[in-house]
């Protein structure tokens, strides 16, 4: 008979549990109290490690030479991960920042870093700002009712984000299907098809297209983070077309879908909450402490792998070399030890010390974007909001790697 940890334990290599966002986190607030980190056997994946509180996870992110981002990346079941392991073989899986450890990470992540920095943050957030109102002036027309999620928050962060990479209007309707079936490729509303073998067409898809792109910034670069990445030299060579094609997906897709859920999700909580949305009107100044809050609340990333390179002890549990840990960044985001009332959602909150951009050498290289782009919706969107309600039910996507709602009906009404 299974115990009820055990259950819990299972449930994160269940995607639909992330569907149940109250029965989630009830699993991992006693896998934090009964067993921090916990051995998963869930049929049809290999074994792991589930770590699930902030001081846990946080001693691993230190340690990115002991625990390493490869062989195995995500979450993902052994069918999946053979599909993958076969792509690589012939150099068509995805090999981004996010699978490349040591001194190579470090080398490629500085070839995208300067434009993520401040200097360039400012000097985009013009566009930012034009998006986010054009985006509001969205819900306006939409007469007062919209999904939030699949209208609004779906287009937003994209066109932010392929403005960047410099890539036309008329494919992004395009890109955003491709992120959705990548991202989504365990949710029926979202995957182009439940096999798994699903993923290496889509996957396809992105190679090619990108692969054109990288072909003509070459040719003839511009002023964007493409031509940047596709004219970079490492040891005086250019990146391979694995590498640069790999670049491209993780920007596109990563600096979109995390923050959607993002947004969308601060908006619901806003619904709810509407004690918090008056405290945010009367008070913009609150705006960049809510930012935290919203992303510490919904946490887009559930989790990502790591790989032991030798024996390790971890809250008093042998790790041997070779055994592989999940990172619950749900849990950690909700850990009573460090969070006050980790379950209130408080636009004020602070100190955040939320892991939703992870930790240390492989902390989110989009994450100053992100947080740019959510303040500049709210930015917009507060003075304008006189009511805002939920019209309906709505529903988070089932995932165990990028997820958040699927679907959010909403109610409002809104200044032009």
């Amino acid at each position: 008979m299974t115990s009820a940890v055990e259950a819990a334990g299972l449930m994160l290599a269940e995607p639909r549990s992330y569907m149940d966002n109250e029965g989630l986190h009830e699993g991992l607030s006693l896998l934090r109290r009964e067993s921090p980190v916990h051995r998963v056997e869930a049929p049809g994946y290999r074994p792991f490690w589930a770590v699930t509180r902030h001081a846990d996870i946080m001693e691993i992110e230190r340690e990115p030479d002991r625990f390493l981002n490869a062989p195995r990346t995500v979450l993902g079941p052994i069918e999946l991960d053979d599909q993958i392991e076969r792509m690589a073989q012939a150099g068509r899986a995805v090999r981004s920042l996010v699978h490349i450890d040591g001194r190579e990470h470090r080398l490629l992540r500085a070839i995208g870093a300067d434009w993520f920095r401040p200097k360039a943050m400012r000097h985009l957030e013009s566009r930012v700002r034009e998006l986010a109102k054009r985006h509001v002036d969205r819900m306006a027309a939409l007469g007062g009712e919209c999904d939030f999620a699949a209208q609004i928050s779906m287009d937003y962060p994209l066109y932010v984000i392929l403005s960047l990479l410099g890539l036309p209007e008329s494919d992004f309707a395009f890109m955003r299907t491709l992120t959705q079936e990548l991202f989504g490729n365990a949710d029926p509303d979202k995957a182009r098809d439940m096999d798994p073998a699903a993923v290496v067409a889509v996957v396809e898809d992105l190679f090619a297209y990108f692969g054109k792109l990288a072909v003509q910034r070459r040719a003839r670069p511009t002023e964007d983070i493409a031509s940047t990445i596709a004219n970079a030299r490492v040891d005086g060579e250019h990146l391979s077309d694995q590498d640069t094609i790999s670049y491209f997906i993780i920007i596109a897709t990563a600096g979109h879908d995390t923050t959607s859920g993002a947004q969308a999700g601060g908006i619901q909580a806003l619904a709810e909450h509407p004690d918090q949305l008056r405290r945010l009107q009367a008070d913009p100044g609150l705006v960049p402490a809510a930012v935290d809050e919203i992303i510490r609340w919904t946490t887009p990333v559930t989790s990502f792998m790591r790989t032991a390179t030798e024996d390790y002890t971890l809250r008093g549990v042998r790790i041997r070399a070779g055994d592989s840990l999940l990172l619950s960044y749900p849990s950690g985001n909700r850990d009573e030890d460090v969070f006050e009332d980790p379950f209130s959602f408080d636009v004020a909150r602070t100190p955040n010390k939320h892991l939703a951009f992870g930790f240390g050498v492989h902390y989110c290289l989009g994450a100053a974007l992100a947080k740019m782009e959510i303040a500049a919706f709210l930015q917009e969107l507060l003075p304008r909001l006189d009511t805002l309600a939920l019209a309906g039910q709505p529903a988070l996507a089932a995932t165990n790697f990028v997820g958040g709602l699927k679907r959010l009906p909403l109610r409002y009404s809104l200044k032009r």
